[in-house]
């Protein structure tokens, strides 16, 4: 396929000389899943959402951008050759991400568009060691199949810590009266400050810091609410939280404690107008982002008495400058940027990405992926055999499809037990679309970009799910993959209403086809199959079973479907070995088969 064709819309183009079969000779792009061939020693298949192994069995390679944990460099060094190369500019971070796999940043790193592209497709990962990924493009991530982690955990009570003490300090001015007597003054009348017992404290984005926040506050005795669009009131109701619109919260607090990310719609999030809608005297901590305050509008505010004080850990532009009117204002309090600045903070933050950027690059799903569906772990070990079998059968189906207009539309039907509410198809979705697409593209596809790249070529899926009587105790009973609008090169594969049809189930964990079209088979879908449709007639089985076992070529599964004794049957047999052009011609030579096809799985 030229490359033209390789990035328009999907198309699958006839293009071997012998009609009744098609053979590909392009080599497998890296498979969503880990297929080892089976035996009674075969380990448990895994999931694998990002796949970086080179061809030569060499080590990927991991750039570290800016300073990282000891024990969390030891980590990736045991698995990868480790690139420490901190300070650089842009030109010359552009110029060295093609060399490798592998990108982790902190805040200070800058990771756009230019990034992804210069990286040639290489860079399957970009860790963010931290908790906010504003520094992080993540729509060209998703675009480029870059899957993108962070470590949310490691500091959560390391920035809390920072925020309670920013805020105590704040209340009883230890920061301007520790200067003073320094300065040699004695000034205590000065410095009397408030009390936190009794005031309402709100907390502004309740995730994990903003919930240990909340936690450690409801201790010091003061009256706590929040505001988050996305946080569920149980949970902030479990500690004693109140959650409230955005405006209560700024005409209630007494103080407020800053815990969102910075995004579009935070940017600026508190500016002259919002500052207006506040109590006067009210206080405001900040340990989150420095771009969501508009910091001329916060010192306006400091002058006019509607902010008493503030304590700031992040700026806008970090470090600010040393002339900055809000860093010098008598009423501030300034930290730089220490909200995760604890030895133990360093060193699980450390760790963390590192296990996760590594994780990743091993073909593990991260539980701290940003930019891709986040699938649950019970449901990602339940739906582990059904991930194999919506991969297989997308590429079963593309594979049956002829030359013409090419694959625009494709219906999956899942029939399950369970109700709808409990049965999540985003990572079947994703792996049918990559099953579909990489045989006929030169796409990489993973469940970071699929839903981005199906979409990209046009390709329009459709879900339906059939609700079956009896046990919920599996999760699906079928998948069925419809091509609509396509030729088949193996007209035995299209349904009554036209469109290129498979369908499969899991039994006993092994993924199986279990029909094709309107016929139904029963064949384990490992190594690669053929499908005959034939004259159902005494020693076919064994004609074709000679000719494949005079060639080598081991025969794993057997399978035939037929409409009636003596009439057309469809014999469906599983390989370990790709046969050769002049075997598979031998099979089409016998008179009682009219049409096969091999697909490489």
């Amino acid at each position: 396929m030229s490359a033209a064709a390789a990035s328009s819309a999907i198309s699958v183009a006839a293009t071997n000389p012998l009609k009744t079969f098609s053979l590909s000779s392009r080599s497998p792009l890296p498979s969503a899943i880990s297929l080892p061939s089976r035996s009674l020693n075969t380990p448990r298949r895994r999931l694998v959402l990002v796949s970086c192994t080179a061809g030569d069995g060499s080590k990927p390679t991991i750039l570290v951008a800016e300073k990282l944990g000891e024990a969390g460099v030891k980590l990736l060094e045991g698995f990868a050759n480790v690139d420490c190369s901190y300070n650089m500019t842009p030109e010359e971070l552009n110029t060295k991400i093609s060399l490798c796999d592998a990108l982790i940043v902190r805040s200070g790193t800058k990771v756009g568009r230019e990034v992804f592209e210069s990286s040639r497709g290489r860079l399957k990962v970009v860790g963010r060691a931290g908790v906010g990924i504003d520094n992080v493009d993540l729509s060209a991530a998703t675009e480029f199949g870059c899957l993108v982690v962070n470590a949310p955990t490691a500091n959560t009570i390391a920035a809390a810590e920072h925020g309670i003490a920013l805020l105590a300090s704040m209340a009883r001015n230890v920061a301007q009266s520790d200067a003073s007597v320094k300065a040699g003054e004695w000034k205590r009348n000065k410095y009397v400050g408030v009390s936190l017992v009794g005031k309402t404290l709100a907390v502004m984005g309740f995730g994990k810091v903003g919930t240990e926040v909340a936690r450690r506050a409801k201790g010091l005795g003061m009256r706590v609410i929040a505001h988050d669009p996305y946080a569920p009131a149980d949970r902030a109701h479990a500690i004693g939280v109140e959650l409230v619109s955005f405006d209560e919260a700024l005409a209630t607090a007494d103080f407020i404690s800053l815990h969102m990310p910075l995004t579009p719609a935070t940017n600026k999030i508190l500016n002259d107008e919002t500052f207006a809608k506040m109590k006067k005297g009210v206080r405001i901590v900040n340990v989150a982002r420095g771009g969501v305050i508009d910091e001329d509008a916060l010192v306006r505010a400091l002058d006019a008495g509607i902010v008493s004080q503030a304590a700031l850990d992040v700026f806008t532009t970090e470090p600010p400058a040393k002339d900055s009117p809000l860093v010098q204002h008598e009423n501030v309090t300034v930290t730089p940027h220490l909200g995760a600045s604890t030895m133990e903070a360093q060193e699980g933050v450390a760790i963390e990405i590192a296990e996760a950027v590594v994780g990743a690059l091993n073909g593990e799903l991260a539980a701290t992926a940003v930019n891709a569906p986040m699938v649950s772990a019970e449901v990602l070990t339940e739906l582990k055999p059904y991930v194999i079998l919506a991969e297989k059968l997308g590429r079963l189906a593309v594979q049956l499809v002829a030359g013409g207009s090419g694959v625009k539309n494709v219906k999956v039907s899942y029939t399950s037990a369970r109700a709808t509410d409990d049965l999540d198809t985003r990572l079947l979705r994703a792996m049918i679309t990559k099953g579909i697409i990489e045989p006929i593209s030169d796409v990489y596809v993973n469940l970071v970009n699929a839903d981005f790249t199906a979409k990209q070529r046009g390709l329009r899926l459709s879900e339906e799910r059939v609700l079956l009587d009896g046990s919920p105790e599996n999760p699906l009973e079928t998948i069925t993959v419809q091509l609509g609008n396509v030729e088949s090169k193996f007209a035995s594969s299209l349904s009554e209403s036209g469109e290129v049809k498979v369908e499969g189930r899991v039994k006993d964990g092994i993924p199986h086809l279990t029909k094709v079209g309107s016929f139904e088979v029963d064949v384990t879908l490992e190594g690669s199959i053929i499908l005959c449709r034939q004259v159902d007639q005494p020693g076919m089985i064994g004609t074709v079973g000679s000719i494949l076992g005079e060639s080598n070529v081991n025969v794993n599964f057997m399978s035939v479907g037929r409409i009636a004794p003596r009439k057309q049957a469809i014999m469906a047999i599983g390989v370990d070995d790709q046969p050769s052009k002049e075997t598979l011609k031998k099979i089409g030579e016998i008179p009682a088969i009219e049409e096969f096809v091999f697909l490489k799985l």
